[in-house]
């Protein structure tokens, strides 16, 4: 594995740079985001082998960046770019946040009688719709007050994504 990244570190990197520009110019134009987000989150990660078997082979190089202090200014641009995104999210405190990613959150952590009416359902039937997808639902006992995500776990599937569109949508969504 050591020898293929040496010998295709560079190119590996082009090409995963490649996948990443696009998958970031898609979820930025929001193009596609449910297709693009997975794939620019994990080739990104993949992307640093590559990256540092380049910076280890070109150590030479960016030695003489660093003794000529020719990083200095875009290093500064890059950490002043970064907090200005990273500094208002941070210092926001509870009111800053993804909405989204709160309004989510917000129907995980619902019972079925709280979830049913944002969707146009009785607590009856968004049980059935669940149990038809295969999650252990009884509206009496333990899970009366069980959150959406607590019923998940109950039943041996994960809570996000996959449990917002069991609850969402009858049939499954083809794309």
């Amino acid at each position: 594995m050591l020898r293929v990244l040496k010998t295709h570190g560079t190119t590996f990197t082009i090409v995963l740079f490649a996948v990443s520009a696009v998958s970031g110019i898609a979820l930025f134009f929001h193009w596609g985001s449910a297709a693009f987000h997975g794939m620019h989150e994990w080739l990104s990660m993949v992307l640093l082998a590559p990256v540092a078997v380049h910076l280890w082979r070109n150590w030479p190089g960016l030695a003489g960046y660093l003794k000529r202090r020719q990083l200095v200014v875009p290093a500064a641009l890059g950490l002043a770019a970064s907090l200005a995104f990273a500094v208002p999210v941070l210092t926001a405190g509870a009111s800053g946040g993804n909405p989204m990613r709160a309004a989510l959150s917000a129907i995980e952590n619902g019972t079925i009688a709280e979830v049913a009416p944002l969707f146009e359902l009785t607590p009856q039937a968004l049980a059935a719709r669940l149990a038809a997808k295969g999650y252990v639902v009884t509206l009496d006992g333990d899970l009366a007050s069980a959150s959406l995500a607590e019923i998940a776990s109950t039943s041996g599937k994960p809570a996000g994504p996959g449990l917002i569109a069991d609850v969402a949508f009858a049939e499954d969504p083809k794309p």
